[in-house]
């Protein structure tokens, strides 16, 4: 008997509690989660995710220069604006037929491993880990914490601390040793950045056709030296995770089901390879796959596809609970695609934004946020893909594929295997990523320092094949171009948390359309016109409840650590909405609420 049966098994009268947050800080809109929480039996019985922000920058987009739009849509986050300009500039390439040198290549994934490495490590640990920390579960699950003070931890001889809870101590916000190095890390990652890319988080230097990095050999030094500075600190993060996220399975026996769902995961590509990449929309699948992370969609641990080209041709962009006018009865900007495939008018290269504020009603209009959508072939359904926080997803789609084979990474079929050199204290040290069997909460967090060991890993590769384009004399970092009359391009990356995609249509050499789609809106998708929930709603929904508290001091901690595990931009401004929660009814039917189960 699985934990779900017994827990279906032994239920009680149900006891329903509306609990919201709102709003949950993100840059690309105010996060609220709206809950209905059975304490009786644990669980959350209903979730509705909800942004109260609208941006429009697909609206004010239209008639600007087309060479403005990465210095444009490098503001529509202030925190991964870097991977808004890389995209645009794919984009743009595309549009212009300009392929950069590959010098300029490589010192665009420099910068790009660099905000991974940064990103990840000051979101993991000074933010998710505050969920993990010992001052939190010192307040949520007590008995958790005594464990903890018991248990040894299995991997001290790499990371130092002797228990978990130690280990706990270490992340307590502002006190804890990890706490206050990961902020010194993201320090020099964010110098590494701006070796690359001039300026963090509006970078000044890229541009469609190359960059304006002058490729001197010290910038690559400087760069190394600051990774080899920090290189150990990955290892031991990873080490460290890997303790906590075991023992909370461990000792919570069925927190698996915590932020739980269906293996949904789409993930774009990153990192490309400058002998294959040509921006190209005819030979794009040939390029995508090239990519040192493999694009890719994974529908219950099958991968359905890594072509570019399917993945594009998917898209969908729904309404149904979103505060829009529809745009299906106006005319098409894009019909056809360069191959000849037919675009579908709720394709991006499609869709007019028609903003209809309006009040919020959770059985109707409740969000700003669209809902993202793609069309599995095989099926006819349109799926609400996650990006499993970014990493999770990247490293599923590239195990899977099995085509990435580097000297610092390398795809098994069923895992990734990232190799680490020697740093001040640690010898060189292979990790191993391998597949899990869930895509839930702990999965999701558990991803995040492995990929910032990966990035580590092919970084060192771009600069050993930049310094030897330097060395060579090939110098050469930008490619001019003319901007067309008519075009269409299109850009796929990885945002920091996942898919980011820019379509661009040009007509009389100005922006026509623009459409921008990061991994939030994904992520944070109200339900669609078909009624499917997005991945917070669904992830957060008939999820169980192990905090040891009660309605009147509810903290929610397994509900923030399932939403923070996307990683929502900015996610460390939470507030409780509805002071100790609203009883909305107190059940006597021993069968009401048996299909949460």
């Amino acid at each position: 008997m699985t934990t779900t049966e017994a827990r279906a098994a032994e239920r009680k009268p149900p006891q329903i509690v509306d609990m919201s947050w709102d709003p949950i800080t993100r840059i690309i809109g105010n996060l609220g989660i709206y809950t209905k929480i059975d304490f009786a039996n644990r669980e959350v019985v209903e979730c509705h995710s909800t942004s109260s922000l609208f941006r429009g920058y697909s609206v004010f987009m239209k008639g600007k220069d087309p060479r403005d739009a990465g210095f444009i849509t490098s503001r529509i986050c202030g925190i991964c604006g870097d991977n808004h300009t890389t995209c645009s500039d794919y984009a743009q390439q595309m549009a212009y037929g300009v392929k950069p040198p590959m010098l300029a290549e490589h010192i665009v994934n420099l910068g790009e491993a660099a905000e991974y490495m940064f990103d990840h490590t000051i979101f993991q640990d000074n933010l998710v880990f505050v969920d993990f920390c010992e001052a939190m579960v010192k307040a949520t699950n007590p008995g958790v914490l005594a464990r903890a003070e018991r248990t040894a931890a299995p991997r001290g001889d790499i990371h130092g601390y002797r228990t978990i809870a130690d280990i706990m101590r270490a992340f307590n916000p502002f006190e804890g040793e990890i706490y206050k190095e990961a902020l010194k890390v993201s320090r020099v990652t964010r110098e590494m950045f701006c070796l690359m890319e001039g300026r963090h988080v509006h970078p000044s230097t890229l541009y469609p056709g190359g960059v304006g990095t002058m490729p001197q050999p010290t910038a690559f030094t400087d760069y190394l030296s600051r990774l080899m500075r920090i290189i150990d600190f990955i290892k031991k993060a990873v080490a460290l995770n890997d303790d906590v996220f075991d023992f909370f399975y461990e000792a919570l026996p069925g927190y698996e089901e915590v932020g739980r769902r269906r293996v949904l995961l789409g993930c774009w590509g990153a990192f490309q390879d400058p002998k294959v990449v040509d921006y190209r929309y005819e030979t794009m699948n040939t390029w995508g796959k090239a990519m040192y992370v493999t694009p890719g969609i994974v529908v219950d641990g099958e991968l359905v596809t890594n072509n570019l080209v399917d993945i594009n041709l998917g898209l969908r962009i729904m309404l149904g609970s979103s505060f829009y006018e529809d745009w299906v009865n106006e005319e098409p900007f894009v019909t056809r695609d360069p191959l000849g495939n037919p675009v579908d008018m709720r394709h991006p290269w499609n869709q007019t934004t028609v903003p209809v504020p309006q009040k919020r009603d959770f059985d109707g209009n409740y969000s700003w946020v669209m809902s993202p959508r793609w069309l599995d072939p095989r099926t006819g359904d349109h799926l609400a893909l996650d990006t499993g926080g970014g990493p999770l997803a990247r490293l599923w789609s590239t195990a899977l594929s099995g085509i990435v084979d580097t000297p610092y990474v390398k795809a098994t079929g069923d895992s990734v295997r990232i190799s680490l050199p020697k740093g001040e204290s640690l010898p060189e040290t292979t990790l191993e990523w391998r597949i899990p069997k869930w895509s839930n909460t702990i999965e999701r967090d558990r991803a995040r320092p492995y990929f910032v060991a990966y990035a580590a890993a092919m970084s060192l590769q771009f600069l050993e094949e930049a310094m030897g384009l330097v060395r060579s004399g090939d110098t050469k970092v930008f490619e001019n171009y003319e901007v067309p009359d008519e075009a269409i391009g299109c850009g796929f990356h990885e945002a920091v948390r996942g898919v980011l995609s820019h379509h661009l249509v040009i007509k009389d050499k100005k922006i026509a359309n623009y459409h921008p789609y990061p991994p939030t809106p994904w992520n944070a998708s109200p339900r669609d016109m078909y009624g499917t929930p997005g991945p917070y709603e669904d992830a957060v929904q008939g999820q169980p409840i192990f905090e040891e508290n009660g309605p009147d001091d509810f903290k929610g901690v397994d509900i923030m650590r399932t939403v923070r595990s996307f990683d929502p931009c900015l996610p460390c401004g939470v507030h409780m909405y509805v002071g100790k929660g609203k009883t909305l009814t107190t059940m006597h039917s021993p069968t009401y609420g048996a299909n949460h189960g």
